[in-house]
């Protein structure tokens, strides 16, 4: 038998094998070459680290001095980004001048960093300080704020209302230093100062 007649009788077989072996070359030349499959978007929710109930809360500063205080029915720690995620927390933020007294806080939730250095007040915020001998009691009400412990400062760009004493100040946008007492209404400012009684 010659070898033509040989291939001309096994056409079909030898075809078939050429195209299987082309179609798998052409595959894993594009296995090789093409991108790298993506993972999926959707690796399900973050998992707590921690979770504390009824739980109480004490930052400090580099310096040892204290940053913040927190009260909270509910705390957690994600495993993610290591921040805190709080339930309808009670705050305190200390004033940091002899004599004066910190003010106490409260807001729907809160969020700290993972270094203690920005602590957001998130919800309606509410804020107290007592009387003391230099100053009436002041009241702060106003939402989503900003605060920096460690600079003892905070922000908000929402709508804020101040009262203290008889004065009475409100605006849009707020920036707060409370170791220096100083408050800076930043938009759509008014304000209403009585006339100081005259010491007799």
């Amino acid at each position: 038998m010659s070898l033509r007649r040989w291939l001309r009788d096994r056409r079909v077989p030898v075809a078939s094998v050429l195209l299987a072996l082309a179609g798998g070359l052409v595959q894993l030349a594009l296995w090789w070459m093409g991108p790298a499959t993506a993972p999926p978007d959707f690796v399900g929710p973050p998992r707590s680290g921690y979770t504390l109930t009824n739980a109480r809360l004490w930052a400090y500063n580099v310096d040892g001095k204290p940053g913040f205080r927190m009260v909270t029915p509910h705390l957690e720690r994600r495993e993610g980004d290591d921040s805190l995620y709080i339930d309808a927390p009670s705050f305190t933020l200390p004033a940091r001048r002899a004599g004066v007294p910190d003010w106490q806080g409260r807001s729907l939730y809160g969020w700290v960093n993972k270094a203690g250095t920005v602590l957001k007040l998130q919800g309606p915020v509410s804020m107290h300080r007592p009387a003391y001998a230099g100053g009436p009691a002041a009241d702060l009400q106003t939402s989503d704020v900003t605060a920096y412990p460690k600079e003892n400062r905070m922000e908000t760009a929402a709508p804020a209302q101040m009262t203290q004493g008889d004065s009475r100040m409100s605006g849009v946008g707020m920036r707060a230093n409370l170791t220096e007492n100083h408050l800076e209404l930043l938009d759509d400012s008014h304000g209403s100062f009585p006339p100081r009684k005259r010491k007799s």
